[in-house]
């Protein structure tokens, strides 16, 4: 099971525009983490019909997003583990789809491993305006950009993760 984790603050109404987006980023982080904790495998494969969507394949999908946006477009670097070797061609719900035959644990361990390279990926970049090293199909992007777009990412699948763990247990809130 995902043992308990801290609700990250909200940012502060006088921060900067990094930290701003930056903490949002994190609280919205917390929370998609906080919506599996002390559920099971089983429950974390849960699906509501006629939906696909679990848990635990946003949990994953969630690492995915992270790895590609600040690893792959920021930082430039090829796909790591276990996104490198997946056929994204013929099986393009990987991400969510695999997830059911993952532990909690093992999930956890994938997403905060992914945080933890998106964070380190820009630590030192305070320049919002900075374009991303790697390539992508919307041609140059900034960090401001993919700071708001995984914000968004965030935002719309705590949403559902909000049902998804009402219906599993009945649990609201953050």
């Amino acid at each position: 099971m995902i043992g308990e984790v801290a609700l990250a603050n909200e940012p502060s109404e006088q921060g900067n525009e990094r930290d701003t987006l930056t903490g949002m980023l994190d609280y919205y982080r917390s929370v998609l983490l906080r919506k599996a904790v002390g559920l099971t495998q089983t429950e974390l494969a849960t699906r509501l019909a006629p939906s696909t969507l679990t848990l635990g394949g946003l949990l994953k999908h969630a690492a995915f997003v992270e790895d590609h946006w600040f690893n792959d477009v920021w930082a430039g670097r090829r796909p790591v583990e276990p996104w490198a070797s997946v056929d994204w061609s013929t099986t393009p719900d990987w991400d969510f789809d695999s997830a059911q035959d993952d532990t909690p644990e093992a999930l956890q361990q994938l997403f905060e491993a992914s945080v933890t390279r998106s964070r380190a990926a820009i630590a030192d970049d305070l320049d919002l305006d900075r374009l991303a090293r790697g390539n992508h199909r919307r041609g140059a992007i900034n960090v401001r950009w993919i700071l708001v777009h995984m914000i968004e990412e965030y935002a719309r699948h705590c949403g559902h993760a909000d049902l998804l763990r009402e219906c599993i247990d009945g649990r609201t809130g953050q």
